[in-house]
C-alpha cells in the first residue's frame, strides 16, 4: 500500500467537524482511497499505519489509524 495514504468519505457523504469523521472511521463506514477510488474502511489497514482522511468539502485533514 501506499505510505500514509489519504482517504475521503465515499458515497457522496461529508463531514462537517472532525469528530464526526474520526467517529465514522472507527465505527468501520466505508471511506475511498483519494488516488485509486478504492473503497476501504478501519478494517483494511493495522495501528501501524497512519492515514490522512480529508473532510469539509477536502479542506480539512486529520490523521486516523487502523485498527
Amino acid at each position: 500500500m501506499f505510505n500514509d495514504p489519504t482517504i475521503i468519505p465515499a458515497y457522496g457523504r461529508d463531514y462537517r467537524s472532525e469528530k464526526e469523521a474520526t467517529a465514522d472511521w472507527y465505527d468501520g463506514k466505508d471511506f475511498q482511497i483519494a488516488m485509486t477510488g478504492q473503497y476501504c474502511s478501519v478494517r483494511d489497514f493495522d495501528k501501524t499505519n497512519k492515514l490522512q482522511l480529508r473532510f469539509w468539502k477536502n479542506r480539512k485533514v486529520i490523521v486516523v489509524q487502523g485498527k
